[in-house]
């Protein structure tokens, strides 16, 4: 096991990543720039490193300093958490070129996943299904409508490299393909360092159903089961449960087990999510994989009783998996709400500022289990310059009304003054008769801050 790992990363799943450190008797490392001197989180660490300003392309994502300090305080390896450098293949190589171990898969299995379009390509021949559309990369708007002619409209342009809604633009017709290619390229290039797109078909009424995987450095790898994430804001997830109210135990098993025999097939290693839009039909069709962490990690470790960061920091160590599928079936409900720093009414714009007052989130209904994963006390800073999440709430019931029921609960007695933030919509989204019945889609939010009707 490694006696000393370097966290590079913030907030919330910094200190995530610490208290999974400690459970195994390894020293965590911090790393912090300028906006987050004095932060709560980096007292939890045996030490702590200033990486830069408060840019994070100054710091956070500055492999050479990162790396730097890696070397300089002795750690034997790096967790990137989520975001950042997570799924930074170079930043991977790296490491491993620079004898520091990546917790996270190799470099190989991060490009070949993260070209959105490889990435189809590997899983169709894996065995799961994917949403019909362009093979590869579109070479120009022309190539984009002659597709589209031929599946038919709506369709969506993605960025090949991309996420988080950026670079995607849903097409009606010829006009928008032709308006929206440029569009969507620029917003790519931008953000991702890479124009590319492609083209698939839209599909009405969709879910987000993703499935979490872990593999071992031994060829083996299983699958945890299914988060529901169709709860969206301009395409980035707001509310999330496992398991889905969709997915019954057979599609589940099923599934679950394609998915595990895929990413076994190419050598995948660590924690990994499998992405699928869930058609009205129930097909499930593949979208992405992300070869990291997520945000929402937290439900599935609910249900299962797995440690995911611990089973991460393993199965680097060259740990085996010693976890068996069989055992590996969900166990009540949970469901997480990301708190975030910003308006829902206004269009959901971050609204960063110093936390005045926080009252951290109870619940009193017997057989009901509630989290808070976050890294904020009162007097502490949210700055304007990274994502604007403050805290996740994670509720567990032994069935899905009872985890509603304490949801409503601990929403209520969860308290956070000096910014705004999305506290207001999770409770409108509790009262919400449709997703209380679970019958929502990706469309279920109607605009900023008004959920659909019922």
């Amino acid at each position: 096991m490694f006696r000393r790992i370097l966290i590079a990363n913030r907030g919330e799943i910094a200190l995530r990543i610490i208290r999974a450190c400690g459970g195994l008797g390894i020293e965590p490392v911090a790393v912090f720039s300028e906006a987050d001197r004095g932060a709560p989180w980096l007292a939890k660490a045996s030490r702590a490193v200033c990486i830069g300003p408060a840019r994070a392309e100054e710091s956070y994502l500055n492999a050479d300093t990162i790396l730097q300090a890696a070397e300089q305080a002795e750690c034997q390896a790096i967790h990137p958490g989520y975001g950042f450098l997570a799924e930074n293949a170079l930043f991977a190589a790296r490491c491993e070129q620079q004898g520091i171990t990546f917790i996270g898969p190799g470099a190989d299995a991060i490009r070949r996943m993260g070209d959105k379009a490889e990435a189809k390509r590997t899983m169709a021949a894996a065995g799961l299904e994917t949403i019909t559309g362009s093979d590869g990369t579109l070479a120009d708007p022309e190539e984009a409508l002659r597709l589209a002619a031929a599946i038919g409209y709506p369709v969506l342009l993605k960025a090949t490299a991309g996420g988080g809604g950026k670079g995607m633009r849903r097409c009606e017709g010829e006009r928008e393909v032709e308006r929206a290619f440029p569009e969507a390229a620029l917003e790519a290039e931008k953000a991702f360092g890479n124009p590319g797109l492609y083209l698939e078909k839209f599909i009405a009424g969709g879910r987000h159903v993703e499935f979490q995987v872990l593999g071992d450095a031994f060829g083996r790898a299983v699958h945890l089961g299914e988060r529901e994430c169709s709860v969206q804001r301009h395409h980035q997830k707001l509310i999330e449960e496992s398991p889905s109210p969709v997915v019954d135990a057979e599609a589940r098993r099923a599934t679950g087990d394609r998915v595990a025999r895929a990413v076994a097939s190419f050598g995948y290693r660590n924690a990994g999510t499998v992405e699928f839009l869930r058609a009205p039909d129930g097909r499930l069709f593949f979208m992405e994989m992300n070869t990291r962490l997520q945000v929402e990690h937290p439900v599935t470790e609910m249900v299962t009783g797995v440690d995911l960061v611990v089973e991460q920091i393993r199965i680097a160590a060259l740990h085996p998996l010693a976890l068996r599928q069989e055992d590996l079936a969900p166990r009540g409900h949970a469901i997480e709400f990301r708190i975030n720093a910003e308006d829902p009414d206004a269009g959901f714009r971050p609204d960063p500022g110093t936390i005045a007052a926080f009252t951290p989130p109870v619940a009193s209904l017997g057989g009901v289990r509630v989290r808070w994963d976050s890294a904020i006390e009162p007097g502490c800073r949210i700055p304007p310059h990274y994502d604007s999440m403050v805290g996740k709430l994670i509720v567990h019931g032994p069935d899905r009304e009872t985890a509603l029921r304490g949801a409503r609960e601990a929403l209520a007695s969860l308290r956070i003054e000096g910014v705004r933030t999305t506290l207001p919509l999770h409770r409108r989204i509790l009262d919400d008769p449709g997703f209380r019945r679970g019958e929502y889609d990706l469309g279920f939010l109607a605009g900023p801050g008004l959920v659909l009707a019922a």
